[in-house]
């Protein structure tokens, strides 16, 4: 008998019904985004040790957003249906604008604290 043997696993949700309900909420996530921000670029990151392949969008004022994708060539199809570029991450490295942004946010949120 294991030392966890009493731990029950919870029932295992169906893979195609949460998978496809994740794919449309990450579409609708992304469309929305691209819908309701100005200059909107995708930033294609590749796999890694820790996390999947991802794709950022980046609006023209740094805004960002991320979501993971099942491969490159999704992220590009998409962005391609979204109607923005795509940039490799892994050749073009993060827009300045993001750094801006992250540093601007940090600094609102220590304004909230204070």
């Amino acid at each position: 008998m294991g030392l966890f043997s009493r731990r029950r696993s919870a029932p295992a949700a169906d893979p195609a019904v949460s998978d496809k309900a994740a794919r449309d909420a990450t579409l609708a996530h992304l469309t929305d985004f691209v819908r309701t921000r100005v200059g909107v670029e995708a930033y294609i990151e590749p796999v890694t040790n820790v996390t999947q392949t991802t794709v950022m969008l980046v609006a023209t004022d740094g805004e960002w957003t991320r979501r993971r994708v099942p491969d490159g060539r999704t992220a590009a199809q998409l962005a391609e249906k979204l109607g923005i570029p795509a940039y490799d991450v892994q050749r073009t490295g993060y827009p300045q604008r993001v750094r801006d942004y992250n540093a601007r946010q940090k600094i609102e949120r220590r304004r909230k604290i204070v």
